[in-house]
């Protein structure tokens, strides 16, 4: 597909970078910039940066980065005319209607075929429930009180004993062992074939926002484990992005969602009524998950188990839910273990009442710390005080943070100037804790995320210099002189876009010195988005976004430049005498030893 330039800087100029991560992340201001936990590794501190002013993040944690149009491809996995085109809806701008290019095609028609075995798939595991290989299975969902309009409505199934039972099944219809491993499937060994990667299992299909099937989730019958096993990642299954049943739910949130752990209680829960209920895949709550549930209701209701791990989630979602401003309130399911056990018991009215009187996350916080003391002991209640005075010094809003203060005194019978005033010196302290999951949870070492980091690093270092020093050069110094554009100038006719050889950096500078020529400054974001392959994006966004580590003063930064133009401009002059080309030699060996005596004033 061909975008032209202007259309695709207009469309560009319309979406706000921080306006647009904020859709899909919560950003925190953080001097000039916003910043978060990256969205693409797992981290404990945040390193995301976003740039309102130069429109482009960077994570120094992974060392990812781009600009919006980036974002969007690396985020919701969109080819560049996908990103554009979402850009564009968003912004009201116009796109001509146009063929959909070679590439379009081929990675629609990927995911349709995996949308189809997958389909596949799911048909036949709820054939092999309803024969009689599968009554062990059915028994299993009918004494879990399954009727069976929800066996049907949800497509529940069984894979048999046999490990390769659907591979049999899947190939006698024509597809192919690599659409079965892709789809996560099949498993293939050299030795011992073909795998079903389900087996002795119930089966729950998992469906995507347009309710197509994506992936499944299987208990397995019997000891063997894992207990639950999901579909590995696909091409259309990420599980940090996907919440099991919304399809349904996002059209019955008016009352807010009701998240679950797993989807046997989400199961439960739709079946007597609460068709508002979903609940996270095999994993934590993710930020991913909290962003979709947001665009259809700020209201989240937890129903998580109610033993220590149920209650260590609860908090980390409370976490996530309060980064994005959204409501969060926790369903007391004791005395009972889950949802489905609940409603077992009690009923749906019963449950209704529960709903009603769920409590507001930032009390449940307290009344967690308050369970560790003994609130008759003075020295236990001062205790208790303090480690409560933490999380409210920690609301950022004061009547907000006021309200609290005086809930707390009154529940706890505490006297609420003492209370006020330890709030405030912790708060005048700097150590307000904004979530109890902060440290009640634990998370990846610090020294862990460090290695990692340098690992990552290492990596883009290695890719960008060792292989090729001399495109490290002129990175350090195209990566200078875009974040200086009055250098540009400065410099002109000392060194231009004609010094530039190696690799991506050539186009890079080219474009750099285009802009800056028509338009009297550089823009950064507007380069990135002028490469449509991601890794070109990310790649060009390292070049013009890399640290450096070294003092700015201008009498140092005249010795970085001369060293730089000088390495740069006899490069290429070495490279025209490698291959004979250019002027002669003896002009050319000339000019290189007047370059090494050049030296430039700021």
């Amino acid at each position: 597909m061909y975008i032209s330039k202007e259309l695709k800087d207009e469309i560009v100029s319309k979406n706000d970078i921080v306006d647009v991560i904020s859709e899909h992340v919560s950003l925190k201001r953080s001097g000039s910039d916003y910043v978060c936990c990256c969205p693409f590794h797992n981290e404990k501190t945040p390193s995301f940066h976003v740039s309102r002013e130069r429109q482009r993040y960077k994570c120094f944690g992974c060392l990812t980065g781009g600009g919006v149009i980036t974002f969007l491809m690396k985020y919701e996995n969109m080819t560049f005319p996908e990103a554009v085109k979402s850009l564009a809806d968003r912004a009201g701008v116009d796109m001509p209607e146009r063929e959909l290019t070679a590439e379009e095609k081929q990675r629609i028609s990927r995911r349709e075929k995996l949308y189809e075995i997958n389909l596949a798939a799911a048909g036949y595991f709820h054939y092999i429930l309803k024969s009689p290989r599968g009554k062990v299975g059915y028994d299993y969902f009918k004494e879990r009180g399954f009727t069976d309009e929800t066996i049907q409505n949800f497509g529940l199934g069984f894979a048999d004993v046999y490990r390769d039972d659907l591979y049999k099944y899947l190939k006698s219809k024509g597809y192919s062992n690599e659409l079965m491993r892709d789809a996560g499937l099949v498993k293939f060994d050299e030795k011992y074939g073909p795998s079903d990667m389900f087996w002795n299992r119930v089966i729950v299909p998992i469906t995507d926002m347009g309710n197509n099937v994506v992936a499944f989730g299987g208990r397995v019958l019997g000891d063997a484990k894992p207990k639950y096993l999901n579909t590995k990642e696909t091409d259309v299954f990420n599980k940090s992005r996907n919440l099991f049943a919304m399809s349904t739910a996002k059209n019955k949130c008016r009352r807010g969602i009701i998240l679950c752990e797993g989807y046997m209680d989400v199961i439960a829960m739709h079946q007597a009524g609460f068709e508002n209920s979903t609940a996270s895949l095999g994993t934590a709550f993710t930020d991913g998950q909290a962003g979709i549930i947001k665009k259809y209701t700020t209201d989240v209701y937890l129903a998580y188990d109610s033993d220590a791990a149920g209650t260590n989630a609860a908090m980390k979602a409370i976490s996530i839910l309060r980064k994005y401003d959204m409501s969060q309130k926790v369903i007391d399911l004791r005395p009972h273990k889950d949802p489905d056990e609940f409603i077992k018991a009690e009923g749906r009215e019963a449950f209704e009442d529960r709903i009603k009187n769920a409590m507001n996350g930032r009390l449940f916080e307290i009344n967690y710390i308050s369970r560790s003391y003994n609130m008759d002991d003075p020295e236990e209640k001062t205790k208790f005080m303090k480690a409560a005075g933490k999380l409210l010094a920690g609301i950022d809003d004061k009547v907000e943070r006021t309200n609290y203060i005086e809930k707390v005194a009154t529940q706890y019978y505490l006297d609420k100037e003492v209370l006020r005033g330890i709030v405030s010196e912790i708060g005048l302290a700097g150590l307000g804790q904004r979530n109890l999951a902060d440290t009640i949870i634990e998370d990846v070492p610090e020294v862990i995320d460090n290695r990692a980091r340098r690992e990552a690093r290492s990596g883009v270092e290695e890719s960008q210099g060792k292989e090729n020093p001399y495109e490290e050069k002129e990175m350090y110094l195209l990566t200078i002189l875009a974040n200086n554009e009055e250098l540009i100038g400065k410099l002109d006719g000392v060194v231009n876009e004609e010094d530039f050889t190696e690799g991506i950096t050539s186009e890079v500078a080219k474009l750099l010195y285009e802009q800056y020529r028509s338009t009297g400054r550089t823009d950064t974001a507007t380069i990135i988005s002028d490469f449509e392959d991601l890794e070109s994006q990310e790649k060009v966004s390292r070049i013009l976004t890399s640290d450096f580590d070294f003092d700015t003063t201008p009498s140092a930064m005249e010795k970085i430049l001369n060293d730089l133009i000088i390495k740069v401009k006899t490069n290429n002059i070495d490279k025209k005498l490698k291959s004979g080309s250019g002027t002669n030699r003896i002009q050319l060996a000339q000019e290189k030893e007047k370059i090494k005596k050049l030296r430039i004033k700021l």
